[in-house]
This record gives C-alpha cells, structure tokens and sequence, in this order.
C-alpha cells in the first residue's frame, strides 16, 4: 500500500506546477497508475489454477475459513500455509484468541470489579479509559512476552539443559499434526482484531 501511495503523493506534489495542459498529464498519469495495479482476484485466480486438485482444494478450504474469521487479507497466509506447510490457520486463530481474551478483556465493563486498587483509582477520580488502555497495554506485553519464551523453545539464559519446549498445531481429535507454530511473537501486533495494530494502546 505504502508503495502505491508514494507515486500518488508525488504526482500530486508535481502538479501544482504542471502547466495548462495538465489534464492531459493528470489522464495519461493515471492510465498507467492504473495499468500498474494488479487485480488480486486474478493473481489469486492464476495462482490457484497453477495448484494440482488436492492443493488447490486445500486453497480453497483455508480461503472459506479465513473469510469466516473476517479476514480479507488471507491470500498470503494460504500460500505459505499450501506451499510451506506451515500452520498459519491455527497461527492466527491462537493469535486473535490471545488478542481478544488477554489484551481486549480488559474493555469489559466489568474487568475491573474484582481490584481493589483499580476501584480505589477510580474512587481517586481516575479516568476509567485511561486505566483500560494502562490494563490492555501492560497485557500486551506479557502475553508478547510469553510468546517470544515460548518461540525460543528453550532458556536462553540457563546451560547444560537438554530439554525445551514447543507450541504444535493440533487436528480436530486434539492430536498433534506435527507443525509446530513458530515465530508468534513477530505477527502477534497484526493480528489485532481492531486492525488497529495495537496503536491505540500508546495513545
């Protein structure tokens, strides 16, 4: 997005100093803005038909399960999930489960009814949005924490151990399917069911 919105910018900066003949500049400027963007239909189309008949059912399975969790974005997850075997379905349903309970339970009217510190803060004139985005932020970065432990798969900072652990997908019987999730910490900023990236927790 970033990269299409950077020719905009340029272009429109270049046109206060365009002379009469502007439009025609405008027009053919737009033509090719709009020959440079590619249909992500058609590319996800394209790809699909370059699958063999288990992988693309497998494509199109992730893509209607994705589309049930809201997400519009999901033709990059679906490829690394088809092509590299990697779990990006239970990645992201783990993800925006933490989101939601961990970070985004706070915002329940009642989060703060069973602390006394906090009732005492508000008792004291506190602002209670204020206590809200302290609590969501402060949970943020616990759970981006344990996250970033558990992506170690191991104590960094004891020697001479030989055991570790790992976070693994599981199928429908709970029973591991032998992908582990790794990297959870990386993603777990834009997994943010607002999609807001987390920005309104520094407000």
């Amino acid at each position: 997005m970033a990269v299409l919105m950077e020719p905009d910018g340029l272009l429109g900066a270049a046109l206060v100093r365009e002379p009469p003949d502007a439009p025609a500049v405008r027009q053919r400027s737009a033509v090719g803005h709009a020959a440079a963007v590619t249909d992500p239909q058609s590319t996800w189309q394209a790809w699909l038909n370059s699958l063999d008949e288990p992988r693309r059912a497998d494509a199109e399975s992730l893509r209607a399960r994705f589309d049930a969790l809201g997400v519009t974005d999901s033709a990059d997850l679906i490829k690394s999930e088809v092509c590299e075997d990697l779990p990006q379905l239970a990645r992201f349903l783990l993800l925006r489960s933490l989101w939601r309970g961990a970070v985004d339970g706070w915002s329940d009217p009642h989060s703060f009814d069973q602390l006394p510190s906090a009732q005492r803060l508000l008792a004291d004139g506190a602002d209670r949005d204020d206590l809200v985005r302290l609590a969501r932020a402060v949970a943020y970065e616990a759970v981006f924490a344990t996250l970033d432990e558990l992506d170690a798969g191991g104590d960094v900072n004891v020697s001479g151990m030989d055991v570790g652990w790992t976070v693994m997908e599981s199928g429908e019987d709970g029973s591991p399917t032998g992908r582990a999730l790794s990297g959870l910490h990386e993603d777990f900023l834009t997994t943010d069911p607002s999609g807001r990236d987390g920005n309104d927790l520094w407000l």
